[in-house]
């Protein structure tokens, strides 16, 4: 193996997105190119007890790759490969550096999908997608990352290689491993390879982007497709203070129309009729809409959705909360998250997949600003509680990493904690896997 410890090379694997600085910088970076690289690293840093923090694109946004003397990062971001598609499967074998646009496009050579769908696609990685069991705006339908996971390549802390899972949809031979590995945020084991569940290309899309004149009801609205029985595709919901961000950076006028918006995605042979009835349960609640057939059209629709974060980053430094609530608990939420913006006096944004009730409150403070502390912090936490409050959870999909962590016992309980923990250790003895994150 080769060890990168020139301070550049630090520097720049030292954090992710999630606006978490180590105090530190790692001792070094492997920047690993074959499962042979992961095997060398791993079996050295058991030898000489050093723990390795996995990364993949470096997006994630809980801190769960931030690394800090004494440590060092392996870096996967290299082993890129789709090694094969299989359409008559509709199966596809990648390594973990892949981005997750790159196989939905390759898939889509074949009239097939990856439905895993993060607003980060473009620049997060599968290994990363992995770590995180990420979500994304098609999770209303198809669920998450590990809906889509059918057998994983794992190199073990000890430099052990085992896989998990099949390369069939079904199988119940053993545990399943490879659940439990995906969504522990590197804790486990280092993803190398994955089989993943690829889907049919829908043969129609229809679109419907609702505004309204305040974001509760908004948030009704969408809790009223789920109790009509409807499942959308996708179900994302964007608040005013993200449509005025998204204003300044495009020249839009979105803001004008309403104080929230919904965009609601219909897919399969019968889209155009099921928006039709999501129109009909959300004409009540909302002061316009409008609905295409057109996929240029529609790709204008989510504009405002997949623009929300870097238009905000835009206006400050941001802290990207992930909490998730019942889906009959969305409007109570979204109240909630207005009252305590105003009680403390802190900006924050609220973006939503709503169908699932994964809900991004995102503070915004300014530059050089710290949300650890003082109101920032204090928002966040009252977030934390309002979550938990209505039967939520901390995290639907950025992870926990460093800046939950101490939130977790009171959402698991002691002996469900104290059960995960001992799991960890059956992995990684050592502790040298990403230590101080996830559990």
């Amino acid at each position: 193996m080769k060890l990168f410890t020139d301070e550049e090379s630090r520097r720049a694997v030292a954090t992710d997105r999630s606006g978490h600085l180590p105090a530190t910088l790692p001792d070094g970076v492997v920047r690993a190119a074959t499962v042979d690289d992961i095997v060398e690293t791993l079996r050295w840093a058991t030898e000489h007890r050093t723990p390795v923090v996995t990364r993949g694109a470096g997006t994630g946004l809980a801190a769960g790759s931030s690394a800090q003397a004494g440590e060092i990062v392996l870096d996967l971001s290299g082993m890129d490969r789709i090694v094969a598609i299989r359409p008559d499967d509709q199966v596809a074998v990648v390594e973990p550096g892949v981005l997750t646009a790159d196989l939905d496009a390759a898939a889509g050579e074949h009239g097939l999908f990856y439905a895993p769908d993060p607003a980060s696609s473009a620049i997060s990685s599968i290994g990363g997608n992995i770590a995180t069991n990420a979500g994304g705006l098609r999770c209303a339908k198809y669920g998450v990352t590990r809906d889509a996971v059918l057998g994983l390549d794992l190199v073990l802390a000890d430099g052990r290689k085992v896989s998990t899972g099949r390369q069939t949809v079904k199988g119940v031979a053993g545990y399943d491993l490879t659940s439990l590995v995906v969504g522990s945020e590197g804790t486990l084991a280092v993803v190398v390879g994955a089989t993943l569940r690829l889907r049919p290309r829908p043969a129609a899309i229809a679109t419907l982007a609702a505004h309204f004149d305040d974001l509760v009801a908004a948030a009704a609205a969408a809790s009223a497709i789920t109790t009509a029985r409807l499942q959308p595709s996708v179900l994302e919901l964007v608040d005013s203070v993200t449509l005025e961000a998204v204003d300044a950076a495009r020249g839009s006028s979105l803001r004008a129309l309403g104080a929230a918006v919904l965009v609601v995605q219909c897919d399969g042979l019968s889209a155009r009729a099921e928006i039709d009835a999501v129109a009909a349960v959300v004409a009540p609640f909302a002061s316009s809409w409008r609905s295409t057939s057109d996929p240029v059209e529609a790709e204008e629709l989510l504009a405002a959705r997949r623009a929300g974060l870097p238009a905000l980053e835009r206006t400050g430094d941001v802290f990207i909360e992930d909490v998730a609530v019942p889906r009959s608990q969305l409007a109570a939420a979204v109240a909630g998250i207005q009252e305590i913006s105003a009680r403390t006096g802190v900006r924050i944004a609220t973006i939503a997949h709503a169908g699932d009730g994964n809900l991004h409150p995102i503070i915004v403070v300014e530059r050089g600003g710290t949300v650890t502390e003082g109101p920032p912090w204090d928002a966040a936490c009252a977030v934390f509680d309002l979550a938990l409050a209505l039967g939520g959870t901390l995290t639907g999909e950025h992870g926990v990493g460093l800046l939950k962590r101490t939130w977790l016992r009171r959402e698991l309980g002691d002996d469900s904690l104290s059960l995960q923990r001992s799991i960890k250790a059956v992995f990684d003895p050592l502790g040298i896997l990403n230590p101080g994150k996830a559990v």
